[in-house]
């Protein structure tokens, strides 16, 4: 038996939690979020407001919150299993009715950016943009409609918004509220106007500032956290993507 528990600094997101269980058996309860589960090794059987449902490694499952569950391996080889617990307003109380009927979700792309969210979860604002697209793709399978397409300028009014809070961290919950648009119309505005994210935009002025600073003699260790990074290790982590080399050696050079 191996468990991972920790909460991430992403607004929406309780709780993430990895382990590995062989003999494991969960009995009857109910949380206040939303589970939100992929399998990656085994199977996963369960029971569901007194239903019986199955858990496996090619789909998505989705327990809402406040129903009562239970949760067993599925065979004697047990299982492996991520899961985000997310707040109940992530997609709103109004959708249990239809996650009990269908907490099963047969969706590739679905899952791959769920995994995608599990691997972001150390980059607050990269994790909260793809929370919101996951979060969009779940509402479709619930059956609320799609948010409607935005228009140009509000691209526009968050990257004006994005370079007046640089170096610090923006929230796409703190960018919602200012500019009175769903997260989901932001990123997907964004990403159309300017071809690429609004974390990844974040990161490329970073490396941008960080540059600059190094060139203007100030020492690697002090520019992680002047450029707004979380510390000289995830500094020289994206500075070596972006530009194929680490701070130290762009100085000398």
């Amino acid at each position: 038996m191996t468990v991972s528990a920790w909460r991430p600094s992403v607004p929406g997101i309780a709780e993430a939690f990895h382990a590995q269980f062989t003999d494991h058996a969960y009995p009857a309860h109910t949380h206040d979020t939303w589970t939100l589960l992929i399998v990656d090794d085994g199977a996963i059987s369960y029971d569901l407001d007194r239903h019986h449902h199955g858990a496996l490694g090619t789909a998505v499952t989705l327990l809402p919150p406040n129903v009562a569950h239970d949760g067993r391996a599925a065979t004697s080889q047990g299982f492996r299993k991520r899961v985000l617990y997310l707040d109940a307003d992530v997609l709103g109380v109004d959708l249990i009715g239809a996650a009990v009927d269908q907490p099963s979700l047969p969706d590739p792309l679905l899952r791959t950016r769920i995994h995608q969210l599990h691997q972001s979860l150390a980059e607050p604002l990269e994790a909260e943009s793809r929370l919101a697209l996951v979060a969009q793709r779940l509402r479709l399978h619930l059956g609320r409609p799609a948010i409607t397409p935005p228009d140009r300028s509000l691209a526009d009014d968050l990257r004006d918004l994005l370079d007046e809070r640089l170096p610090d961290s923006l929230t796409l919950a703190d960018a919602s509220a200012v500019l009175g648009a769903h997260p989901v119309h932001l990123v997907r505005a964004f990403g159309r106007r300017f071809g690429l994210p609004p974390h990844r935009y974040v990161t490329g002025r970073r490396v941008d500032h960080a540059r600059r600073l190094l060139l203007d003699g100030t020492p690697p260790a002090a520019v992680a956290t002047t450029a707004g990074f979380t510390d000289q290790a995830h500094l020289t982590r994206h500075f070596r993507h972006y530009l194929g080399t680490t701070p130290a050696r762009f100085a000398r050079g």
